[in-house]
Order: structure tokens, then C-alpha cells, then sequence
């Protein structure tokens, strides 16, 4: 990943700004809280990252084995770096979201990337605020928003953002779970916000919720089993037992965050940009279909869809098709069983499989097929 940083060096003069001016400016840029927190090392937190790669929950996420003492310890990515201001910014959670799910001939993608990429959005944001932070105080600032080898949850959790939840992803009593998080790490130091402590109590309406069963345990995640993984990180086959689960989810996923009871509190974005599109709401799955790479990379620009790439997107798409029932896409999903990619080749087998009988296409193409995975389909077909 590519470290986004805002870097200036000049000789040091005493800080004029106060904590309550820079809070002040980010909620005035859009952002829906501004904590602070004091740059240390968190013993617990290499021990548990490193059970979770030795565990190989991180799936193939090669890069999560990286650099992983920098992980652990903001302070080994930068040693200079006093402190960190932790920031949320507010999106758009699901609507209708039940009904999205029951749409099969449609596909429902997560309400975080139903609007212009966050990377950018939040990124920009931070700029400013960090800007205002370095004319002020003279001293080196970094901003960070899911971009470089920082452990923003557990850094968000210290500054009192939310705690991560049973599911593992932030929850806070003000905002509920729809919003990003973004980081402004810097050499000046501002005293730190009180942490916040865990209040999902006995409720696990998160864990049941999940379709694939992707929580061994309350705060524990297999990511090799999670649909936002699968749709969105995974770059090969998805297996078998996943595939009906998954529905017409066709990338990523918000079961378990739809379900959440602290998300009756959560605020409307107020970045424009996050707000959601509405040609992306639940897009027809035969349009999606016979998107090429350059129609798909038209239809997602500047949304996080795009980089996922065509070839893994319609492979979630043709999984959502063969669970649609809808024998009409057929006639969308043969195409595809001589696309240049065997992932989507592999994938229309299976779907045209689930909506009904193959025997003719299966004389037509295994004969001719080069591709073990793409074969294994056919045979199971």
C-alpha cells in the first residue's frame, strides 16, 4: 500500500493552537468527531496480529505479514511521531437493505463504495486539517487513511473514537458503525483524549448475522470466510461453500453491521461525495454482465469498486447470477464461458450450472479448455 503523507521540516517554534481549535476545524471540514491520542507501543497488539497471520485468517493478504512490528508500533513507522489525531467521517449506511437482498435479479453492493472512492475523499480532508495543524505549529505532520502499515482501529479504540466491536470493526455511541477513519499523526504533542470501553454487552446480533460464518469467536475474524473479503481481496477461485451464501452480494458486504442496534444513532454523510449513487444502488445483473474492462472501469469511475478489477467483479457477479434463479441470464452468462479470464470462465460455468442443464455446452468447451480450475467446473457441472 502507498503511504499518503504531508511532510514539511522547518526549525521548531512553539505550538499557538489549542486541541479544541483543531477538533473545531475538523468537524467544520465534514468530519463527525476529532480525538486525540498519544503515540506509544501496545504490547498486546503484535501478539494478537501475529496469531491472526499464524492462524492464516489474513487469506491471502500477503501484505498483512509485513511489516508487521510497524503494525504494532506507530512509533517504529515514525519515531518522531508524538501524537495522533483519530477522525470519523460519517457515510451512508444500507437502504432498504432487506429488500436489496431478496432483489436477486440485482446486485447490492456495500454502502461504503456506493459513493466516490473514501481513499480520495478522506484523504483530501485530512490534507486541510493538517495543514492547519502544520501552519501552526511548525512541526512535521502525516496523514494516513487506510494506507499504510497503521492499525487505525486500535489507534481510533485509545482515542475514544468507538471500540471494536464483537464483529472487529469500530462501533461508536454517537455514530454507530458507517463512518471511516482517518489519522493525522504529528511531532507536537496535545494532551489526549480519554479512550472508550466496550459496550456491546451480551448482544451478538453481528455474529448471527453473518451468512459464512466468519467470526471462530466475539472479536475474532476469519477473513478467508468473510464476503467483503471474498468480493473484494480474494483474487482466485471462491470455493464452493461460500457461493450460495453469498447471495447477490456482488461487493463487499454489511450484514453484520446492518444488524448492529448502536447504528439507530448514526448521522447522514455530510461530504456530498460519500453520498450514494444512485446508478450503483442495485444495478441490474445482465447490465453487469457484458461489461468489458473498459466499460467497467466507465461505470466505477472514481468509486472503490474500480479497484477490484473487472475480471474479480464479474466473477461476483456471475456467483450472484447462478443464485438469482432467473434463467433469462442465461442468455447474458454464455458469453462468458469464452472470456480471456478463466476466474470468469470458472464462474459462468458454475452459474449457468445453478439455473439449469449444460450437457451441450459441455461438449462445445471442455474439450478445448486449458484451464485445471475452469475443467474442475465443467466436470462438476
Amino acid at each position: 500500500m502507498i503511504m499518503c503523507a504531508a511532510s514539511f521540516r522547518l526549525r521548531p517554534m512553539p505550538i499557538s493552537i489549542s486541541s479544541a481549535q483543531i477538533k473545531d476545524r475538523a468537524l467544520k471540514l465534514g468530519f463527525a468527531e476529532a480525538r486525540f491520542v498519544a503515540l506509544s507501543r501496545d504490547p498486546a497488539l503484535l501478539p494478537r496480529l501475529a496469531e491472526f497471520v499464524e492462524l492464516g485468517r489474513h487469506g491471502d493478504m500477503a501484505w498483512m505479514t509485513e511489516r508487521m512490528e510497524e503494525r504494532a508500533d506507530p512509533q517504529t513507522l515514525w519515531p518522531e511521531a508524538k501524537t495522533a489525531l483519530m477522525l470519523a467521517m460519517a457515510y451512508d449506511g444500507p437502504v432498504d437493505f432487506e429488500a436489496k437482498l431478496a432483489r436477486r435479479d440485482r446486485g447490492v453492493i456495500a454502502s461504503y463504495a456506493l459513493g466516490r472512492d473514501y481513499h480520495n475523499v478522506v484523504r483530501g480532508k485530512l490534507k486541510e486539517v493538517a495543514q492547519f495543524i502544520k501552519a501552526r505549529t511548525k512541526l512535521e505532520v502525516k496523514v494516513f487513511v487506510d494506507t499504510a502499515p497503521v492499525m487505525e482501529k486500535p489507534l481510533a479504540e485509545k482515542a475514544g473514537l468507538g471500540w471494536q466491536g464483537k464483529h472487529t470493526n469500530l462501533v461508536s455511541r454517537d455514530h454507530g458503525s458507517w463512518f471511516f477513519i482517518g489519522c493525522i499523526m504529528m511531532e507536537a504533542e496535545f494532551a489526549p483524549d480519554a479512550d472508550e470501553t466496550d459496550h456491546c454487552g451480551s448482544c451478538r446480533a453481528c455474529l448471527d448475522a453473518c451468512p459464512t460464518n466468519a467470526f471462530p469467536a466475539p472479536y475474532q475474524l476469519d477473513a478467508r470466510r468473510c464476503i467483503s473479503y471474498l468480493t473484494i481481496e480474494h483474487e482466485g477461485h471462491i470455493a464452493r461453500e461460500f457461493r450460495r451464501a453469498m447471495g447477490n452480494r456482488i461487493y463487499g458486504c454489511d450484514d453484520c453491521l446492518a444488524v448492529c442496534p448502536w447504528n439507530k444513532f448514526a448521522r447522514e454523510a455530510a461530504e456530498q461525495k460519500l453520498k450514494h449513487r444512485e446508478d450503483l444502488e442495485a444495478p441490474l445483473l445482465a447490465e453487469l454482465l457484458g461489461l468489458d474492462d473498459a466499460a467497467f472501469r466507465l461505470r466505477f469511475s472514481a468509486s472503490p469498486v474500480k479497484r477490484t478489477g473487472r475480471d474479480r467483479f464479474i466473477r461476483n457477479v456471475l456467483i450472484a447470477a447462478g443464485n438469482s434463479g432467473d434463467v433469462r441470464l442465461a442468455d447474458a452468462i454464455r458469453p462468458l464461458l469464452s472470456d480471456v479470464s478463466p476466474l470468469v470462465r470458472a464462474m459462468a460455468v458454475w452459474a449457468l450450472a445453478q439455473l439449469g442443464p449444460v450437457s451441450e455446452l459441455k461438449l462445445a468447451h471442455y474439450a478445448s479448455e486449458t484451464d485445471a480450475d475452469v475443467r474442475a467446473e465443467w466436470e462438476s457441472a
